[in-house]
Parts: C-alpha cells; sequence; structure tokens
C-alpha cells in the first residue's frame, strides 16, 4: 500500500506530458511547427469582404436616375438602403444587378464596383457598405471564458479585439499568442504574436479577418492540476483502507 501511495505522484506526472491531464486543451502546434510571418502589410490589411457576411448598404444617386424613373411609376417602392446576405459562393443578390461578387474585396473595392456598376441604372451613383455582423472569436487564455466578438470597426485590431473580449486572463500565456485564418480549401495560416513586451505591439495591430481565431494558449499549472487529480484517488484508496481494517478486526 505504501509503494502505491509513493507511485501514483510519479505516474501522474508521467501523464502530465500527454492529453491525460491536458485534454482541454486546443489548437496545439508541434514544437517544430512553421508559423505564418507577419508582416507590415497584415496590419495595413483592409477588412475584406467574406461569404456569411450581412452587408448593409445604400444606393444615392447626385442628379437622379439616368434610364429609370422608378418615382414616376405605379405600386413601386423604392429602398436605398437594404440588408444582404453574401452567400457560400462569394455572390450578393442585389436589386437590378442580379448577382455580383463580392467576396475578397475590400470596403472600398466592392463599392467602386457597385457605383460602377449601377452607373447604367443612376446617374452618378454614390454606394456605402457596412458590415453588420463581423465577429472574431476569443480564446483570451481560459478556455472557459472564450468569447465570439461583434465587431463594429472595419479595422479592428487584435489588441482590440483582446481588450473587448476583457484581456488576457491571469492563466494566459501573453508571450504565445496565436491568430489562426482560416480560408475556405486552404491550409490555416497560424501568426505567432509576442505580446508581452512592448515590441510586440507592431503584431498586435494586424487587422483582424471575418471569423479570425484570436487563441492566448493557457499556462499549466501542474501542481493544482495534480492535487485536483489525486485528491479523489487518495480518498478512495483511504476509504478502501478504513473499511478494510474495520472488518479485518
Amino acid at each position: 500500500m505504501r509503494k502505491l501511495f509513493l507511485l501514483l505522484p510519479l505516474l501522474l506526472l508521467g501523464f502530465s506530458s500527454c492529453k491525460v491531464l491536458r485534454s482541454n486543451l486546443m489548437l496545439q502546434t508541434k514544437k517544430d511547427f512553421n508559423y505564418d510571418k507577419l508582416s507590415d502589410s497584415l496590419a495595413m490589411l483592409d477588412y475584406k469582404i467574406a461569404p456569411n457576411d450581412m452587408l448593409q448598404y445604400r444606393v444615392f444617386t447626385n442628379d437622379g436616375f439616368k434610364l429609370l424613373d422608378l418615382a414616376n411609376q405605379t405600386n413601386v417602392v423604392f429602398r436605398n438602403d437594404l440588408d444582404v446576405l453574401v452567400e457560400s459562393d462569394g455572390n450578393v443578390k442585389m436589386p437590378m444587378l442580379g448577382y455580383t461578387k463580392l467576396a475578397g474585396l475590400t470596403i472600398r473595392e466592392a463599392e467602386a464596383l457597385l457605383q460602377d456598376k449601377y452607373s447604367d441604372v443612376y446617374v452618378k451613383p454614390f454606394v456605402t457598405i457596412r458590415v453588420t455582423n463581423k465577429r472574431v472569436i476569443v480564446f483570451p487564455g481560459n478556455n472557459g471564458v472564450a468569447k465570439v466578438l461583434p465587431l463594429a470597426n472595419n479595422n479592428t485590431t487584435v489588441m482590440e479585439a483582446i481588450a473587448l473580449a476583457g484581456g488576457i486572463t491571469e492563466d494566459g500565456k501573453a508571450y504565445k499568442v496565436k491568430l489562426i485564418r482560416n480560408y475556405k480549401n486552404t491550409k490555416p495560416q497560424v501568426f505567432l504574436m509576442d505580446l508581452s513586451k512592448i515590441e510586440g505591439l507592431a503584431s498586435a495591430n494586424t487587422i483582424v479577418l471575418a471569423n479570425d481565431i484570436i487563441y492566448v494558449e493557457p499556462r499549466y499549472r501542474l501542481a493544482r492540476t495534480l492535487v485536483s487529480e489525486l485528491t479523489p484517488i487518495v480518498t478512495l484508496i483511504s476509504t478502501t483502507v478504513l473499511l478494510y481494517s474495520l472488518f479485518a478486526r
């Protein structure tokens, strides 16, 4: 029995490096994993429209209608602001234009494209677009407090997203923050950031895109884990020994 008590901590220490005691860790990478390189262009990257984005767009005209005057048509209601969905193939069904591919374009590029297309209908059209359902997933260092954050700002940075999530938790490793960018049918890009030093501010200014994942690796507290794992086992063994001693008398 004494040997069993001595062996238990050693067994648990052996398990600590595998999935037995660290089963809640997510998005792990190997020690020799080749992270994608962060560049200054990522910090200057404008938000790009993605599938499943909900777009609110408005169309204005400076000098009235060019080909159609809907105001003179009966039973016609014209709205210059609508909400449309970017479908999985990247296309958006637009009034008068039909399906138009907007996924992969920045807001400014999409506005310019629609202004050009609507020039066949309006005189000097002016288009504004806003994405109303942008979101990013943040794991701030404790898996139990992960958040899906709606982003009101088109050019939200990694630092802003972490701040919106409440900051890095006490158990989070500020020196090991992963930005995971998952494109459809392609290998995910994984960028590693060290936000524990002021020098990391440059990488923290990287613009997040739709459905990005910001994962702060949690610190592994071995002593606390061993105590929580050992307590029920020790209690069980102690109870068994006590019962055995009572019945053996």
